[in-house]
């Protein structure tokens, strides 16, 4: 519609130079023939306030140009404001296109830092285990050391430097203590036969030697006194015996001292035993007690761990939740962010082709405004004509006048119509600016609301940023009790292992004095049998 009002504009300013050129060849002929019916025409100075008159004409040449030069200012403001428009409509794109970069460099440096995370802790899982391997080997060889140094410690107390009277049976039976149980066993039942072996020697030798009498008592505290009748006495009632039986007497009186020490020492050997069966008994309920202890302490920490795991499962599945709700949010920001992409490129669509259409207004309106400067020209050189004819006597005005009046009529009504399609145009500009207007604010509008999303997002950054480190602080309280649980576990084995060895000792410490018990009760039933043969030696004697 624009394209045809502006050529048929153009035709009507064509026709109107054609009307002028032949104006100004009928006002020369009007000169040259000098014709006297000019009086028949009316004067124009009757109507001085007629539409015609070129006082009025003049003013609202004046309005015109001061509108022109307004709207010329206006449309210098809004070329102003369209390039300012493409400027920050540049800049956004920019902005767009670095954030668009830069979180795309976020999201890898987050990718390498989670691949670096699980690399992390795949490896300090391989480490944990490692180290539950080599804590375990360190143990084990704890427990070993443990052992070595108490039976060197038995070995140093029972040494032959700090008891120089004990014999050789009784530095075995000592040392049972340190041996395993099997060969516990085993090493009582050679002394069991050992002391059988000896109990026959000596009744052998009571039965060669006839004339000799001992007796052996035993107390009633497991504490035996061997009674010995005095030799000199035995000697006065046996009449001159050969020397062959007094040398098996002097060799069984220094067997029966010889019997009578290691009774002594046994003895000596069984208190020392019994002060050690209850220093152990003491240590083994204080053991007991600890181990108590350890066991309420441990539940305790495992009520208290159930507890913490319990609130850091919570923990953790709020923060999951909070986490969910943030990727949520987040998509829909992202929704959002795509939307506005969208309506501004549709708006950067729209802003191109107003820019068209602008574009194309402006050049119709400087064909306008040049048609407007010829057709000013033209309406000036018809008034200056016109006041030259107003100036000549009536007589001279003829015909022509009228034809002239005719001819300005028609211009004006020809310039009546170019201001209205000049109005048109006017009001199709400025419809356009008020568009382009509307289209700024709601480019605003959407800066502002992109500016809230990047703060949205960088608060929901914080807010994982956050959650991971309380995540890392829980997970980092996690371990730590886990280690302590661990030490405690440690602790309670190393206390159950040391509670089982002395259970094993003391077990050992009872077997080896109930085979003290049994050679013992075998010397006194050999003592028993050996004075009964010399009663009746005495009594054959005696008959």
């Amino acid at each position: 519609m624009n394209l045809e009002s502006v050529h048929k504009l153009s035709e009507k300013t064509q026709v109107f130079k054609t009307q002028q050129r032949q104006s100004y060849e009928l006002a020369e002929g009007s000169k040259a023939t000098g014709n006297l019916c000019n009086s028949s025409l009316p004067s124009q100075r009757l109507h001085p306030y007629s539409s015609h008159h070129p006082c009025m004409l003049i003013s609202n040449n004046n309005d015109w140009e001061i509108s022109e030069e307004l709207r010329l200012r206006e449309l210098e403001e809004v070329k102003a404001r369209a390039a300012q428009m493409e400027k920050t409509m540049r800049w956004w794109s920019d902005c767009t296109a670095n954030w668009r970069e830069k979180w795309s460099k976020v999201r890898a440096e987050r990718n390498k830092a989670r691949e670096e995370g699980r690399q992390l802790r795949i490896k300090l899982e391989t480490t944990m285990k490692e180290l539950n391997a080599l804590k375990k080997l360190n143990q084990d060889l704890l427990i070993e050391k443990e052992e070595w140094e108490t039976e060197l410690t038995w070995k140093k107390k029972l040494n032959f430097s700090d008891m120089p009277c004990m014999t050789e049976k009784e530095y075995q039976l000592v040392c049972l203590e340190q041996k395993p149980v099997k060969d516990v066993i085993k090493n009582k039942i050679l002394v069991v036969q050992e002391m059988h072996k000896d109990v026959e020697t000596t009744e052998n030798t009571l039965r060669k030697n006839q004339g000799t009498r001992f007796n052996l008592r035993l107390p009633d505290s497991f504490a035996p006194r061997i009674g010995l009748e005095k030799p000199r006495q035995k000697l006065d009632n046996i009449v001159h015996p050969p020397e062959n039986e007094l040398i098996h007497v002097s060799a069984l009186h220094l067997q029966l001292d010889e019997s009578q020490k290691i009774l002594q020492k046994e003895r000596e050997m069984h208190f020392f035993l019994e002060k050690e069966v209850e220093k152990l008994d003491s240590d083994l309920s204080q053991w007991k007690w600890k181990y108590e202890e350890m066991r309420q302490s441990k539940l305790e920490s495992l009520k208290q761990l159930n507890i913490r795991h319990g609130l850091h499962q919570n923990e953790v599945e709020r923060n999951f939740e909070n986490i969910e709700d943030e990727t949520g949010a987040q998509t829909n920001m992202d929704r959002k962010m795509c939307e506005l992409r969208a309506e501004l490129e549709r708006l950067q669509s729209e802003n191109t082709s107003e820019w068209g259409k602008r574009e194309i207004l402006e050049t119709e309106k400087q064909g306008l405004e040049r048609e407007n400067r010829r057709l000013k020209a033209q309406v000036k050189e018809i008034q200056e004509l016109l006041d030259k004819r107003n100036k000549l006597p009536s007589s001279n005005l003829g015909s022509d006048f009228k034809t002239a009046q005719s001819e300005l009529l028609e211009k004006n009504k020809e310039l009546i119509e170019l201001q209205h399609a000049h109005h048109k145009l006017n009001k199709q500009y400025h419809d356009k600016v008020a568009e382009l207007m509307h289209a700024n604010k709601r480019l605003e509008q959407h800066e502002d609301e992109v500016k809230k999303l990047r703060s949205r997002v960088e608060d929901l950054k914080r807010g994982l940023n956050q959650a991971e480190d309380k995540l890392d602080d829980s997970l980092n309280q996690i371990r730590k009790l886990q280690r302590s649980l661990d030490e405690q576990t440690e602790a309670n084995d190393n206390l159950q292992i040391q509670f089982n060895h002395l259970k094993s000792r003391l077990k050992r410490q009872q077997k080896v004095s109930s085979g003290f018990g049994i050679k013992q009760s075998s010397m006194y039933d050999a003592g028993d049998s050996t004075e009964a043969v010399s009663k009746d030696e005495g009594s054959q004697h005696a008959s």
